[in-house]
């Protein structure tokens, strides 16, 4: 009786599917999948028609035109950009799509119950990335365009550049839309691998997260992480070392960080839960408080997920932030104590742009805390309907929905604000740690201690302080509406 009631509901599911197959869309997550996507892809346009504008201007100027430098410089720092806002958004979209699935274990194994393949499944939900992928990187295509186009606008009104030749709608402009499309795709790929383990018995089960024991089991993708950081981080000293005899050893470090970066990323529910677990002592020993701090521990995955997004945002911002006055410190000792002011304020002009660029990529692993907050709420209407029927209010639910984002932001910022100051630093160390320190003396190495701007770190702490309440808004708005009759029925 069970096996026929729930294969007639697979087969009804089925049947509804097909009859509205794009119905998945409207699924929570895949607006903000868009989103990211689509905040992907315009950045690339305006980065890509900005490098070919400025390409433009100096070829028009009579004396610097035939210099090929800035211009390679320029193209270099676009394709970095780009390429860091592709990482992000492709690691939030397969975090995403990894905690949609989860939401989607009880479905999925009916379909399997009545014969669907887990392959075939896994393969819908790549299908459905790549949709996903499309859509928002034509939008992001359509709104980079004219974001573009209202800049040179302005640049030509403002700088008074007059008539500088320059084709707005180019073929180039398809490269960070195709990009962006097919990282979504495998995103989604990456992120659905737990089909593969669904079995037709968790058909009876809810929304289904890897427990601290089952992440510690595997061996696998733990041993990866651990040989991609250890690696990484042994680049990192290298390219330091190197870098006090050559400006090449920045390419080691440069390997090094993103090596290290991606075995931190592999393995984040390693990392992260012993960090909440101290954010936890913060919030005192209230029933709320340590029903928040249990709920971030129970299920690591779920929490990493979270906190991994927001762990980059905030370690790019604050990396660029220690390297332009890590660079600072090194020309000023290389100067012999004193830094030129044309120099430095060229230094920090170019910090302003570059912090502003970078902080684009935040918003974008803010837009990841936000949805996978809503999903995570949304995917525990059981639970959260129990705590209802026992009596907790909807004030106590809203403090705990708080407090949980809390735990996650404050513990990634604080190991955001590590790696960044790791990463800065060993960025500006391995590229100019070979420059003199007395042009008449022999070549020696400049070696110097981390230099940390107090703020930008201050701004960083105030904008996660504020992204914890913006992201807790729709949660805590969905957790309260929560009837506990109708979530103990599901």
């Amino acid at each position: 009786m069970i096996a026929e009631t729930l294969a007639g509901r697979g087969v009804r599911g089925r049947r509804d599917a097909a009859s509205a197959p794009s119905s998945w869309l409207r699924e929570r997550g895949m607006g903000a999948s868009i989103l990211v996507a689509a905040i992907s892809t315009a950045f690339g346009v305006v980065l890509i028609s900005a490098t070919a504008y400025i390409d433009a201007m100096l070829r028009a100027n009579p004396y610097i035109g035939a210099s090929g430098t800035l211009g390679f410089v320029n193209s270099f720092l676009t394709v970095l950009l780009v390429g860091v806002a592709v990482y992000v958004a492709s690691i939030v979209t397969a975090n995403t799509f990894a905690t949609v699935v989860a939401g989607r274990t009880r479905a999925i194994a009916l379909l399997r119950l009545i014969g669907a393949s887990a392959r075939s499944q896994r393969s819908e939900i790549a299908r459905q990335g790549f949709v996903v992928g499309v859509i928002g990187a034509g939008l992001g295509l359509v709104g980079g365009t004219a974001l573009a186009a209202v800049g040179v606008w302005l640049a030509g009104r403002m700088l008074d550049l007059g008539d500088v030749p320059f084709d707005l709608v180019r073929a180039d402009l398809l490269l960070p839309a195709a990009v962006v499309a097919l990282t979504t795709w495998a995103a989604a790929w990456a992120g659905s691998r737990r089909v593969l383990t669904v079995t037709p018995l968790q058909a009876i089960g809810g929304s289904v997260e890897l427990s601290h024991e089952a992440v510690v089991r595997r061996s696998g993708r733990n041993i990866a992480a651990l040989v991609l950081f250890v690696v990484g981080g042994a680049l990192l000293a290298l390219g330091v070392i190197g870098g006090l005899f050559s400006p090449l050893g920045v390419v080691v470090a440069f390997v090094g960080g993103i090596l290290s970066f991606t075995g931190l990323a592999l393995g984040a529910t390693l990392v992260m839960p012993p960090v909440l677990r101290l954010v936890g002592r913060i919030f005192g020993r209230s029933a709320t408080a340590r029903l928040a701090a249990e709920n971030a521990l129970r299920h690591p995955e779920r929490s990493s997920r979270m906190a991994i997004g927001v762990v980059m945002g905030v370690t790019l911002v604050t990396m660029f932030a220690v390297a332009i006055q890590s660079t600072k410190a090194v020309m000023t000792a290389a100067a012999g104590g004193a830094l030129p002011p044309e120099l430095g304020t060229i230094l920090d002009s170019f910090a302003a742009i570059m912090m502003g660029l970078v902080a684009v990529s935040a918003v974008i692993a803010g837009v990841g805390l936000v949805n996978l907050l809503t999903l995570g709420v949304v995917q525990r209407r059981r639970e959260l309907g129990l705590l209802r029927a026992l009596g907790v209010s909807n004030g106590q639910i809203r403090a705990m929905v708080l407090l949980e984002a809390a735990h996650i932001t404050i513990a990634a910022t604080a190991t955001g604000l590590v790696l960044g100051v790791l990463y800065g630093w060993a960025g500006a160390q391995s590229l100019l740690g070979s420059i003199p320190t007395n042009p008449d003396a022999p070549v020696v190495g400049t070696f110097v201690v981390p230099a940390v701007p107090l703020g930008p770190v201050l701004v960083i702490v105030i904008a996660t302080a504020v992204l914890t309440l913006v992201a807790a808004v729709v949660p805590t708005r969905l957790a309260t509406r929560v009837a506990p009759v109708e979530a103990l029925a599901e």
